[in-house]
């Protein structure tokens, strides 16, 4: 079959590998449907995160099972299913606390000896605890497919921000970043009922659909003076709650500041730029509290699920870029030149 791996910093392939197979009782093969490029993926194009050459990316997919291990039981071929950016294997104490980010025995898609979810079948570890099977049907509403997609990681990650920031009916939000995470945060935040968000972000292309997705300000200035903005249109008190999407000492920095005295940041950013811009001491005194991290997709997917099959929420708008699986390579170059927000890859 084919798949996408990466041999260095900028040198994105389409290469012919070795066709999953059931290795283990608990394993599935997913033939799949739909995949897309992460934000966090780029990190590895840039050459920030190292990878092995001829190494296997992609870690966001949808398809349909090909084959069960002996003791699966809650998948059977034909099954229409999302997979959450990570496996996990369901029974383990982190997984029935819904932390399934920290099982033992997990994994991310992408990593040395596992399969990407950029390419054309995936063995999935641990399938019933990883795999969120879909209504059949929805495998072939076109216009459902990119919201589905988006459960795998940007949605949930998102609405990790929003839980972990304590967003709650009626409050203030702001959201620090324009990317993929940051627009779902917003949409997150108007799905808990937020009353007031302000999205931070420069690209008119992205903050149009932050608005389309629930903000109600647009803040696009950065560093002191967007700090400066925020205090300005919530009083001088700024936000209840501060999604933090990015990942940088500046993004952070920020997220600190706009927060109100007895608010709280979720940070769901991939850290990338050092630390220095928690200043716990200025935290303490403000009683500002911090949260986050990896989001834990399996625990959020059956929550989201039924809102998106209602049409109450859709990220889709999320996907502003659609490429075939010999394409990828250019959609990087889109996503890393910021021609693209997040590329949809069809089979």
């Amino acid at each position: 079959m084919r798949a996408t791996v990466i041999n260095g910093p900028h040198d994105i392939r389409i290469e012919d590998v070795p066709d999953p197979t059931v290795r283990r009782p608990t394993d599935a093969v997913v033939r799949v449907v739909a995949a897309c490029v992460c934000g966090s993926d780029l990190w590895a194009y840039r050459g920030v995160a190292k990878r092995a050459a001829g190494q296997r990316i992609g870690h966001e997919f949808l398809g349909v099972v090909e084959e069960t291990g002996s003791e699966v039981s809650g998948f059977r071929r034909g099954d229409f299913v999302v997979a959450p950016f990570v496996w996990s294997d369901g029974t383990c104490d982190y997984c029935r606390e819904g932390l399934h980010t920290s099982c033992p025995e997990g994994g991310f898609w992408g990593e040395i000896g596992s399969d990407g979810g950029q390419g054309e079948a995936v063995r999935v570890p641990f399938a019933d605890g990883t795999l969120v099977k879909l209504p059949k049907e929805a495998a072939h509403e076109e216009k459902l497919l990119p919201a589905l997609l988006a459960l795998s990681d940007v949605m949930s990650t998102g609405h990790h921000a929003a839980v972990a920031a304590r967003v709650r009916p009626g409050s203030t939000v702001a959201v620090v970043g324009d990317g993929a995470v940051g627009l779902c945060g917003v949409l997150a935040a108007r799905r808990l009922g937020a009353g007031r968000i302000i999205a931070m972000g420069r690209h008119e292309r992205r903050t149009a659909i932050a608005r389309g997705f629930g903000a109600t300000d647009v803040v696009p200035e950065r560093g002191e003076a967007a700090v400066a903005a925020v205090r300005e249109l919530t009083g001088g008190r700024g936000a209840h709650a501060v999604l933090e999407a990015v990942g940088t000492e500046e993004s952070m920095r920020t997220a600190i500041s706009v927060a109100r005295d007895g608010g709280a940041v979720g940070y769901v950013g991939v850290p990338h730029g050092g630390s220095a811009g928690v200043d716990l001491s200025r935290m303490f005194g403000r009683n500002v509290a911090l949260s986050g991290g990896v989001a834990p997709a399996r625990a959020y997917i059956p929550e989201l699920l039924p809102d998106v099959l209602s049409g109450a929420i859709d990220p889709g708008p999320v996907f502003d870029r659609t490429v075939g699986l010999d394409e990828v390579p250019d959609g990087y170059r889109a996503m890393h030149d910021r021609e693209a927000l997040k590329v949809r890859i069809t089979f």
